[in-house]
């Protein structure tokens, strides 16, 4: 039987039990526990009230036995004609899988110890005319699964327990956070400047105030004016956006943290990135080691760290101090970008960047010493203003955070901002030209956030400016990923299977 004769024959139940004056799809739910709690508190003869979805029916004669489902658990329904009713009786004739139910009744052990509801009454809370996807559909059907989330819930549990964990991973940082003094804030997701962050991102237009605005892409200026204001330790959940590519590691619309903590530097970012990682991983796993697609990951600390200067030095013989061109030139020596004859510095970073990952050991590893001309709102060292005073965290070759000594020097930001615009313009000259698309990505983590900062906006952010220069004490800033952590907590290959709802194609682009 095909899907359409399936519909219809649920419609014409739905009509049969519409003209008997059956309530379908009533406003008012009775009293009711959950599964989970019947399950849990199970005493015989106890009468209970539950509500659900059917999720089997097998017939026996004058008996049905049902399975019935929420959110807490899964329990058996037996429904016998002569004691639910006439009118019941003829309900359950005309009851399908998938449909959602209230029952009455008290609860007893079948022969074989199953926990089972002998059904004194039932109410029926929404006729479903559609049938369940079958439990491989959902497994296996990746387009269904992203598109339709919800039929991808109700037929895979593994899908439901990365959902119920990524909860309860958010609710761990900010129980860490909130225990280490941190003040949870929000800051806007509409912003006049698009800022605090490479990206390119979404736009949009506010008819009142007849002004363009953009869709955050990073909430870290905001933030910052509040170390400004004395707010000394913040943090933010964020939604932010980037009207970029889409990958297993990417989607546009993303989740991430950024921390702020005044008198502090870049390396008590590593004690804290180290110890709430840490703490996360103990409160939801239960331990510190985990496995990710099949390699295996020790969080003890210390973790190890490696110079990406260094590392820049070794394998492509590029130093702080050269320019792009020098930059690009050493790259096509060794066998990149040699149909290239201009990249900025961001995109130099980027092919940099992907090559070193693959490389990259399998434990966490904070990567240290970017160049200052990389990094404009981190400070420089005090012994080389070359190298600033930035790491990024890898893990299994995926980058987790990114943080920085926030440069709080007005004077000194103004003139970074100032020299960024130029390279960001001279990018958009060089689309003009020859119809690139270049500088569309950051160099960093584009589109999960935690790149808490790396490229400027096109014009200068004066009223950020205008906070500094009333003084910003000394601060550390931690930017990561939400998405790219939870994929590697719940051993997930793809961010889209740690968002609920990824932004996908239309649907008829997606079958053509």
């Amino acid at each position: 039987m095909d899907i359409n004769e399936i519909i219809q024959q649920r419609i014409a139940k739905l009509e049969a039990l519409t003209e008997k004056k059956v309530p379908l799809y009533p406003a008012y739910v009775p009293d009711h526990g959950t599964i989970g709690q019947a399950l849990a508190d199970f005493e015989e003869g106890r009468k209970v009230a539950l509500c659900g979805r059917i999720t089997a029916n097998r017939s026996h004669g004058k008996v049905n036995f049902m399975d019935l489902k929420d959110a807490t658990g899964k329990i058996q329904l037996y429904l016998k004609r002569d004691v639910v009713g006439e009118e019941n009786a003829a309900l359950i004739e005309q009851l399908d899988i998938a449909d959602i139910i209230s029952v009455q009744g008290e609860l007893f052990k079948t022969h074989t110890g199953e926990f089972t509801v002998k059904v004194l009454d039932l109410m029926v809370l929404a006729k479903s005319l559609r049938p369940l996807p079958e439990k491989w559909h959902g497994l296996r059907d990746v387009e269904l699964r992203y598109r339709q989330r919800y039929l991808d819930l109700l037929s895979n549990e593994d899908v439901k327990k990365v959902f119920l964990l990524r909860a309860k991973i958010i609710r761990a940082i900010r129980n860490y956070l909130d225990e280490k003094g941190f003040l949870e804030v929000e800051t806007p997701m509409m912003h006049d400047i698009a800022g605090g962050a490479a990206g390119r991102p979404f736009k949009t237009f506010h008819n009142e105030y007849t002004m363009d605005l953009y869709l955050r892409i990073a909430p870290e200026l905001y933030l910052k004016r509040l170390l400004v204001g004395g707010l000394d330790r913040v943090y933010e959940i964020n939604r932010s956006f980037r009207n970029e590519g889409v990958s297993t590691r990417h989607n546009p619309e993303f989740t991430m943290l950024e921390v702020y903590q005044s008198y502090t530097d870049y390396e008590g970012m590593i004690k804290l990135t180290q110890d709430l990682i840490c703490s996360v991983a103990s409160e939801v796993l239960g331990k510190e080691e985990l496995v990710y697609q099949g390699k295996a990951i020790s969080l003890k600390t210390p973790w190890n760290r490696q110079s990406f200067a260094g590392l820049v030095k070794d394998r492509f013989g590029i130093e702080p101090s050269d320019s792009p061109a020098d930059m690009l030139e050493k790259l096509q020596a060794k066998g990149f970008a040699r149909d290239k004859a201009r990249l900025s510095r961001s995109q130099i970073n980027k092919i940099i960047e992907d090559t070193l990952e693959e490389g990259l050991q399998v434990n966490p590893v904070f990567i240290t010493d970017y160049f200052t001309s990389l990094c404009p709102l981190a400070k420089a060292k005090k012994d080389n203003s070359l190298i600033s005073e930035r790491f990024e965290l890898y893990v299994a070759g995926m980058e987790i955070a990114n943080a920085y000594s926030e440069l709080n020097n007005p004077l000194e930001q103004r003139k970074r901002f100032e020299e960024e615009i130029r390279e960001l313009n001279a990018e958009e000259n060089q689309l003009e030209n020859d119809g690139s698309d270049s500088g569309s990505r950051s160099h960093q983590l584009e589109n999960d956030g935690s790149d808490s900062g790396s490229r400027s906006q096109k014009n200068v952010d004066d009223d950020y400016l205008l906070a500094l220069e009333h003084g910003m004490p000394p601060a550390g800033g931690l930017g990561i990923g939400i998405d790219r952590l939870i994929m590697l907590l719940t051993d997930q290959p793809s961010i889209r299977d740690v968002i609920l709802f990824p932004l996908l194609r239309k649907q008829e682009e997606a079958e053509g």
